[in-house]
């Protein structure tokens, strides 16, 4: 597409040095960069364990380390230039999906070779910051262009034609290095914060497996202080302790993807299925998943609502805390029970079986209970903070990067005159 036929455009956000700066440039992927795409490893028997002597052999998801997929010999094909080894990517470079998680682009921390399911992206440096062009890539902007114009039924690709006719706006090299700190910034704090959420997931899990006795034990190896001479837990099934009963069906017509006011949420097998107009339980309940391969999952419940066939309700009974008894079924791992092969599944007589042990007093229980409740309710906290970072990048890349359906639009706003 030639230039004079490409309307030019601005930011809806502009740092102050760049408000002055005039339009902004937007041409077709492939005026400014190439695409190289990867092939699959032959011979097949070439294939190694990590470790052995080979090169990375780099599948998605492998942008970082190449776990399993390494291969002795790579092949070699013959170019104007000379002799070159094919899918030769290094780290630092750029990647792009065109199957499965389609559109997605990554930067390599690895060496390697990449399979036909990536493009590598070279020859754009005249043009592009790296940093920028990564963010532009993954820009919401971008996404909507690939799914536009994507092919395949259950797994969707992308074709090299597809992305070399996607439109991508452009600035000058100091504007884009501007752009990239900022997002990458916000990425590095997104990054800083997941890592504290997955160390709170950890945390909590190990205090799971201590504030509950270990298979064989009758205590826990953790226990609160009030509670060191409380004496063993009592050993006895989840029949004796709770009732269980499936839940009733309701046709998928009923179901409703949205939360609505005259509406209660609907818990499946695996998990919340949506919402429904009905309701077969009010108050809380912890709920097991009886079939797929997802069975055993167990969902706290709380206020009124819908559990289906699929799901298991349990009502503990008297001296039982319902908190503490949802933490013992998730500390179970009841999946394990499961019968059947093609549709693994747990029947309410299999589960009444099962033996837990039980804390003499509901004191203990319930302090067991908050201690864990106290934790979900700062992971939850933490991944709802993390949302909203997401959120509020999400929204700067909509202002700092111009949106092609609005070329000419009005005069850009001062970035750092709008935060105040």
């Amino acid at each position: 597409m030639s230039k004079d036929k490409i309307n030019k455009l601005v930011p809806k956000l502009r740092f102050p040095e760049f408000v002055n700066s005039g339009e902004w440039e937007i041409n077709e992927f492939s005026e400014h960069i190439v695409l190289y795409r990867g092939s699959s490893p032959r011979p097949i028997q070439n294939y190694l364990t990590k470790d052995s002597s080979g090169v990375n052999w780099i599948k998605i998801g492998d942008t970082k380390i190449a776990n399993n997929f390494i291969i002795s010999q790579v092949e070699e094909r013959i170019t104007p230039e000379g002799t070159e080894k094919s899918r030769k990517v290094n780290a630092g470079e750029l990647i792009l999906a065109n199957s499965m998680s389609f559109g997605k682009t990554y930067q390599l921390t690895i060496d390697g070779y990449i399979y036909d399911g990536w493009f590598v992206l070279r020859e754009y440096e005249q043009y592009f910051e790296k940093q920028f062009l990564l963010q532009l890539l993954n820009s919401d902007y971008m996404q909507n262009q690939y799914k536009k114009f994507s092919a395949g039924g259950i797994v969707q690709n992308i074709s090299s034609d597809i992305v070399y006719k996607t439109l991508l706006p452009h600035t000058s090299p100091k504007e884009q290095q501007k752009i990239a700190d900022c997002l990458s910034s916000l990425d590095e704090l997104i990054t800083a914060e997941n890592q504290k959420l997955e160390a709170l997931k950890a945390h909590k899990k190990g205090l799971m497996q201590n504030l509950f006795p270990a298979e064989g034990d009758k205590v826990p190896k953790l226990r609160f202080k009030e509670f060191e001479n409380s004496g063993e837990w009592d050993e006895k099934s989840l029949g004796v302790v709770s009732k269980m009963q499936a839940g009733k069906f309701v046709s998928a017509s009923e179901i409703h993807e949205k939360l609505e006011d005259d509406l209660c949420p609907c818990y499946g097998g695996n998990g919340l299925r949506g919402y429904t107009k009905s309701f077969t339980h009010i108050g809380k309940f912890s709920l097991i998943g009886r079939q797929g391969a997802l069975c055993g999952n167990i969902t706290l419940a709380d206020g009124k609502f819908h559990a289906t066939e699929h799901a298991v309700v349990v009502t503990p009974k008297e001296k039982i805390e319902t908190v503490w008894l949802f933490y013992m079924l998730v500390n179970l791992n009841l999946n394990q029970y499961a019968t059947g092969q093609a549709q693994p599944g747990l029947s309410v007589e299999n589960l009444e079986k099962v033996k837990i042990r039980i804390p003499n007093t509901k004191k203990e229980q319930q302090k067991v209970a908050s201690c864990l409740s106290s934790l979900d309710d700062l992971i939850t906290n933490h991944s709802q903070k993390i949302e909203a970072l997401k959120e509020h990048k999400k929204g700067l890349m909509q202002g700092l990067f111009p949106n092609v359906n609005e070329a000419n639009s009005s005069n850009s706003i001062d970035l750092e005159s709008s935060r105040n």
